[in-house]
Parts: C-alpha cells; structure tokens; sequence
C-alpha cells in the first residue's frame, strides 16, 4: 500500500524565547491523499501558522522540530536547505496571509510568478512568461499581458492576493498550504478568491490544508477540520460532524461565539455574544495538562496535571481530547 502523500506523526515545533521554550506545535498527526481537503481552526496564538511554517520547512532560525513530516514516504524533518528549496515551490506550495506585504516590492509582479517555473522546470523565459500570462488570467487579473511589468504597490489587496494563487500554483504543487488566505479582505473578494481556490484544487487534485480563524470560511471549504488550541489539536473530525455536533468545550465556544443571520433578521444584532472566559495561555508557560484547564466550565483538580487522552466518539474519525468524557457528551450550551 502506498504511503499517503502527507503525513504528520507527533509534529512538534519549540521556540526559544526570552522566557524559555515555547511549545508552538505538540503532537500534531494528519494524513492528507490527493483531493483531501483539510481544516485548522483555533484562536490567534494556538499555532496555526506555525504549523504552516513547519511544513514549508520554514520554521523560525533555532526552532527544534521533532517527531514525523513524510511527503510521499520521503522524511522532510532534518532534510538540508537545498532540499528543501527542491520541495518548496514545487512539491508543497503556500499561500501567505498577508497579500499587502507577502510579494516582494522592488520586483515586477511577472517576474515573482515566473521565476518558480524558471527554478524548477527549467522553463524557458519566453515559455515563463506565457505561463505567467495564463496563470494570472485564471486567477483573475485582467489583461494580464499588459500587467506583467507593474509592481506589487500597483495592485489592490484582493488583487495581490490572486497573484499569490498565481505564484503558489506555478508547478501544479501536490500540497497547497493557504494560510489565512482571505485576511484583510472585503466580503465579496473573501468569496471570490476562496471560490477560486476550491476550483482550482478541485481541477488539479491537490490536497489543501486551509488554515484560519474563520469558521464559515472553514465549514464551505473543507472535508475534514481541526481544531487547535495551545499548540494541541484538541477536536477533529469531518466538517460537517464537527459544526453540527461538537463535543469539546473548547469547540462549543468558538462555534456558539459565531454571529448568526437569524439574530440579525429577528433585529438581535445588537445583542452581546457568548464569550469564552480567560484567554489564551502564553506558550512559553503552558500547564503540563490540558491547556484548556481554567477556561473550561469542567475543569476539575487533575485537569491542569494530566494529559487529556484522545478519546472515540461515535462517528468515525471523530476525536476529542479531554480527560472527562462526561464533558464531550453534555448538552451544547452545559
């Protein structure tokens, strides 16, 4: 049987800070097939785009990683740079969150798309430069010939952030990584360029990890999701399994915090939302238990202590850390 194109078993990721280590990432494990779509939500701070960065092979300078990181039964963790730029661009492609400052200004927009194909299929300049002009139509870019020589400032911010699809789809990766790929967008473009990328998945058979702290972005874009809390994936599961019955108390919040048409329509808008109590721990001081400890309405004594273990729920792939199963199957709202 062939290995899954991606896979992660027990990914850790330690920073070091001024403060001590800080556990960006611990025991993270996924598998991702070709046309697998897959989400990770959670708060600012859970690491998310760590994860990302990770995977790209672009964890910040003194980083330790451990545990696995496969492509195609191909052991990433530990590989030179040099393999790593032979993977990154061609094999594992990003999206970055931040189209106003991810495109590199002092280069024409042209040349910023062109130059993967240049670097890892040995494209010719002329045949570059026709692939920029069809990729840049296809994400959208209107009469892209023309626009090949203008510079990122040239651009609006929903237009960078299709010429970043440009640039990502350049060799036709196996594994598309969009990292809060709608951020500081309006509403209209957010649902342009997320159309866009599902379509283009959907044609080219990538797998796509879709992180975000958007969870209607998250619900309409992906099979399978999960969510991350302090470093730790504390729910996962199909999407539709997850939004329609989450077990973790974590999960609960995020979703009941979601602003709802129906409060709108019946002129509740107005009305405060629930809130989840306390904030998110600093990763350089987590407890050795379950980071969710003190936030939790069932935290007990040991919470803070014991790791919370993976346990079943009864649909298939449905997973949720917690060391108090009497807290996964209590009424939404408990």
């Amino acid at each position: 049987m062939p290995p899954p194109l991606l896979q992660a078993r027990d990914l850790r990721v330690t920073l070091r800070t001024p403060r001590g280590e800080a556990a960006a990432v611990r025991g993270l494990s996924f598998t991702l097939e070709r046309g697998e779509t897959l989400g990770l939500i959670g708060e600012s701070g859970s690491g998310k785009s760590m994860t990302a960065l990770a995977l790209m092979g672009l964890a910040p300078e003194g980083a330790a990683l451990s545990g696995s990181l496969q492509l195609d039964g191909q052991e990433l963790l530990g590989l030179h740079e040099r393999a790593w730029c032979d993977i990154r661009g061609r094999r594992i492609a990003m999206i970055f969150q931040e189209p106003m400052t991810a495109l590199n200004p002092v280069h024409p927009i042209g040349r910023q798309v062109a130059e993967p194909m240049r670097l890892h299929q040995g494209l010719s300049a002329a045949a570059a430069r026709q692939r920029t002009v069809e990729l840049l139509a296809r994400v959208g870019i209107a009469e892209p010939e023309h626009r090949l020589g203008a510079f990122p400032h040239q651009f609006s911010g929903g237009q960078r952030q299709r010429i970043m699809i440009a640039m990502a789809l350049a060799c036709a990766p196996d594994v598309l990584v969009a990292d809060e790929p709608t951020t500081a967008l309006d509403a209209t473009v957010q649902r342009q360029v997320l159309r866009l990328i599902s379509e283009l998945v959907a044609e080219r058979g990538m797998a796509l990890l879709l992180i975000s702290h958007d969870l209607a972005l998250v619900a309409q874009s992906v099979q399978r999701m999960m969510v991350m809390y302090g470093g730790i994936v504390v729910e996962e599961g199909t999407t539709e399994r997850v939004f329609n019955h989450p077990a973790h108390p974590y999960t609960r919040g995020l979703l009941a915090a979601r602003p709802h048409l129906a409060q709108r329509l019946a002129g509740h808008a107005g009305d405060r939302l629930p809130t989840i109590a306390g904030s998110v721990p600093e990763l350089w001081a987590l407890p050795p238990g379950c980071t969710f400890a003190g936030r939790c309405a069932f935290t007990a004594p040991g919470c803070a202590h014991a790791a919370p273990p993976a346990v079943a729920l009864p649909a298939p792939g449905h997973l949720a850390r917690c060391l108090r199963p009497e807290a996964l199957t209590a009424p939404a709202g408990a």
